[in-house]
């Protein structure tokens, strides 16, 4: 029924879609393992546990890839910088133990399949390294918008405790409490530094190093003008809260206006790989001998290098930074 040529294009669909949906599945299960502790406040949990607050600072930290006091864990700053924002918790060698296995098994598959040591190489370098790298940029992006979601209502629990006469550090500690994460966390951790001796500055820069918002940029910047310079700081971040809101809302109306525009997007990238696939099984023949001549390979490159510049012109269009 299939010949040889079909069937070996058969086993390549069949072997990439069989790691799609093995690296789905590890995805899935760090996500809902992540989902778990996305609606409850991490630190309060381990405050309910009897565990005193420098020895929950110090258990945060070391959860997101940090020292207990605070610093770097990895050599590699913007990747230990990735797992930090990304809010995973765990060892970093545990998260690329997965992928490692992963990519091995797959490398494996894929030379006793094609006999070839250079394919099986690439299969698994990119699945040990490309694969962790574009789940943590997922965690991260899905954990920045969360954050911006509820970082609103945190200065407005902040600007309500400043008006009633309670000072910065316990107006940041009682939003960390009345909050799920990631903002109760976050907002948690900067007011226990401030506990132990750090500066409102410092401990608002740390906030804004484990989450790399912008928004939350302002909120930093703000806060450490008038730690030096003064004013009323209730009525700054009110203002900010507003202003914070309309963003929040002006970007979620440009995603929904831009939707047809990325499907579209999406669509048009995948459509000729697709096409080309189901012509090679359907009619493996169907080039025929076009595959010798000298220009396919110059068109073929081409042809990707104008794709590639679509996809750009495409994304840039329905992606606005504001």
């Amino acid at each position: 029924m299939f010949n040889q040529t079909t069937l070996t294009y058969l086993i390549y669909f069949l072997i990439a879609a069989a790691v799609i949906l093995l690296a789905e599945a590890v995805y899935v299960a760090l996500s809902r393992r992540r989902s778990l502790y996305g609606t409850v406040n991490r630190r309060l949990k381990y405050h309910e546990k009897g565990e005193t607050v420098e020895n929950t600072l110090q258990r945060l930290r070391q959860e997101r890839g940090l020292t207990a006091e605070g610093d770097y864990r990895l050599p590699w700053i913007a990747l230990n910088r990735l797992f930090l924002q990304s809010g995973m918790q765990g060892e970093f060698t545990s998260f690329m133990g997965i992928f490692i296995v992963l990519g091995m098994t797959a490398g494996v598959i894929v030379y006793l399949v094609t006999f070839s040591l250079a394919l099986g190489l690439i299969t698994a370098s990119v699945l040990m390294t490309v694969f962790p790298a574009l789940i943590l940029m997922r965690l991260r992006a899905r954990r920045k918008s969360r954050f911006a979601e509820q970082l609103p209502d945190a200065v407005d629990i902040i600007v309500r405790s400043l008006r009633a006469g309670h000072p910065t550090p316990v107006s940041l500690a009682l939003a960390g409490r009345e909050l799920p994460d990631p903002v109760g966390t976050e907002f948690g951790i900067a007011a226990d530094e401030m506990t132990y001796g750090m500066d409102l500055a410092t401990a608002m820069r740390n906030m804004l190093e484990r989450v790399g918002l912008d928004d939350l940029r302002l909120i930093v910047v703000s806060m450490s003008i008038q730690s030096r310079t003064g004013g009323n700081l209730a009525e700054i971040l009110g203002n900010l809260s507003k202003v914070i809101r309309d963003r929040f809302k002006l970007r979620r109306r440009v995603k929904a206006i831009s939707a047809e525009g990325r499907l579209s997007a999406i669509a048009l990238s995948i459509f000729p790989f697709g096409l080309f696939l189901v012509v090679n099984i359907l009619s493996p023949s169907f080039y025929g001998d076009v595959w010798d001549h000298w220009m396919v390979t110059p068109l073929i490159v081409g042809m990707l290098m104008l794709m590639a510049v679509g996809d750009v012109i495409m994304y840039r269009m329905v992606n606005f930074d504001f």
